[in-house]
């Protein structure tokens, strides 16, 4: 029987071949290993802003959330990742450590710095002397990392092994959007659902490349090292921002969130979320089952 919708606190994030999904209390690993058998691992969720509430804080509690969620994104992709390596798991888990984690993280910072960064930076410098306006510089700049960011999203979506994990984040999508529309949580009744979801992280990330033009714009054009400068530091705040406009969008439904989500849920059916099979999906209901709130507990969108 199918229950009154709402909206959930539950997230996720697509794996290599498996999905995590993340509750009001515990986050679970479903992995598809090669045997063919679902993995689950399960654990309780331990986030710092339990203890320092001042990272709770609106725009604060973006950037925390952010990060926290680098962290545990990458813990889960190298946690599905074991599963189709030829070392034992065993062997791997001996050697893996935190640093690597951290190498894995910094790496994937400097690079997002450099694409989204320095080279839209670099190359808006060099009609500097045809632009004048600050504000149309910067503008300029925003539009080439908007460009930046579709062609890096083209080229992965060609990858074979990036398009499954593709597939996995529509199964994420579809499971969350089932139990979300009060229904129960079969295969069938989740392939009924649409594979673009509000909350999606493309949605954040594509919100942070809109807002960075206009809050950087106040910035004039200063020289390259001041510029790339501001960029870092500004990043935290925009991400802040962004997260609270996203969290509007995702909850409420009238028109101008609609407008808001629908570049966003566009992305996503263009580049990052594709339609799982039926085995996809199984993974997917399958880390949702195992984060559903127990009695008492509160789910709901706040």
């Amino acid at each position: 029987m199918k229950k009154k919708g709402f909206k959930t606190t539950i997230e996720g994030q697509a794996l290599i071949e498996g999905v995590m999904m993340k509750g009001p209390s515990k986050t679970s690993y479903a992995v598809r290993k090669p045997d063919g058998e679902i993995e689950l691992k399960i654990k309780e969720n331990h986030s710092l802003d339990e203890k320092y509430r001042i990272l709770r804080l609106p725009i604060l509690r973006g950037a925390f959330k952010l990060v926290e969620a680098m962290v545990v994104g990458t813990e889960a992709l190298t946690y599905s990742a074991s599963f189709w390596e030829e070392e034992p798991e065993e062997i791997k888990s001996e050697r893996r450590t935190k640093i690597e984690d951290g190498i894995t993280i910094l790496f994937s910072f400097v690079l997002a710095i450099f694409l989204f960064m320095v080279l839209p930076s670099v190359v808006t410098s060099l009609g500097k002397e045809f632009i004048q306006n600050t504000v149309g510089l910067n503008l300029i700049e925003g539009i080439l990392r908007l460009v930046v960011f579709f062609i890096y999203l083209f080229v992965i979506s060609k990858n074979k092994d990036i398009y499954r994990v593709f597939q996995y984040h529509g199964a994420e999508h579809k499971s969350i959007a089932c139990y979300e529309d009060g229904c129960d949580l079969t295969v069938e009744n989740v392939k009924k659902y649409s594979r673009m979801h509000p909350r999606c992280g493309t949605s954040f990330i594509f919100m942070v490349l809109l807002l960075s033009i206009l809050f950087l714009s106040f910035f004039g054009w200063p020289n390259f090292v001041a510029r790339i400068l501001i960029r870092i530091l500004s990043f935290p705040v925009i991400a802040g921002i962004s997260y609270e406009l996203n969290r509007v969008v995702g909850r409420y439904d009238n028109p101008i969130t609609a407008l808001l989500r629908w570049p966003g849920l566009m992305i996503q059916k263009i580049a990052t979320v594709k339609e799982p099979d039926e085995q996809q999906i199984e993974v997917g209901i399958a880390s949702l089952v195992a984060v559903l709130p127990a009695e008492g507990e509160n789910d709901l969108w706040k």
